[in-house]
């Protein structure tokens, strides 16, 4: 599901084989009236239950999509509200805080916007080092001097920290495997029926292909909206872009 395209592409080739298939089966075997107005009915009513399916499946890639969204928008939120706490840190250690900052919010750019596997992992390490370096800082001091004021620093370092936890589980958080393998039974099972249930005079091309198709750019949209990193519709860190375009959070 990492790979939507292909994903459309195999799906396309799988159900026209699947309908190829039925009208195999019905080559064999003859169907007499009653029986074809019979399985017209059962395919009528699996469509259906396919339709529904992909609408549901479609609502759960939707809902996850716009929950990345607005992980990005509260991160760069937290961030840019903590790089404004850091001037209450005495001395030199405002400065060295906003450098960090601004440091992690490319890191946090680069989680977004990277495809490699690879260089994922390196971003993830330079993040976590990151985020140790800040908090060490804000620990320290709000530690010397346990005030109101140090203590607000530190719920805010505390709120970009929760921010960047709760983003990579949205990303996790995909459709299930279970959901993908249903539908797809109903699929084969639909495209199956269809061949099954052509009459000789039917387009023996044309018609076995329309529904694989409109059936595989539904998986393949599906999948588009479920894979936030190799999809073609991802989540653009536009705000975070913003923060680190302005030269500070």
């Amino acid at each position: 599901m990492d790979y939507p395209l292909i994903f459309g592409a195999v799906s396309v080739f799988v159900l026209w084989l699947a309908a190829q298939a039925g009208s195999f089966l019905h080559r064999r075997q003859e169907l007499e009236e009653a029986e074809h107005k019979d399985l017209e009915v059962i395919l009528a009513a699996t469509l259906t239950l396919l339709g529904l399916i992909i609408g549901f499946t479609f609502s759960m890639a939707v809902s996850r999509y716009d929950q990345r969204k607005n992980y990005e928008e509260a991160e760069a939120n937290a961030i840019g509200t903590e790089y404004a706490r850091a001037g209450l840190l005495p001395g030199s250690e405002a400065p060295k805080v906003r450098e960090l900052l601004i440091n992690y919010v490319n890191q946090r750019v680069l989680f977004y916007t990277t495809r490699s596997a690879g260089k994922l992992d390196e971003i993830n390490a330079s993040t976590a080092r990151l985020q140790s370096d800040l908090w060490s800082v804000v620990q320290a001091r709000a530690v010397a001097e346990p005030t109101p004021v140090m203590a607000l620093a530190a719920s805010g370092m505390n709120d970009v920290l929760n921010s960047q936890g709760y983003t990579q589980a949205a990303w996790w958080n995909r459709i299930p495997q279970a959901a993908w393998a249903l539908m797809a039974a109903i699929a084969i099972c639909c495209n199956l029926l269809l061949g099954y249930t052509s009459r000789r005079s039917d387009n023996t091309v044309l018609r076995p292909f329309i529904l694989p198709l409109i059936v595989s750019i539904s998986f393949f949209l599906i999948a588009d909206l479920d894979a936030p990193r190799a999809g073609v519709i991802r989540v653009r860190p536009q705000n975070l872009m913003t923060l680190y375009s302005l030269g500070a959070p």
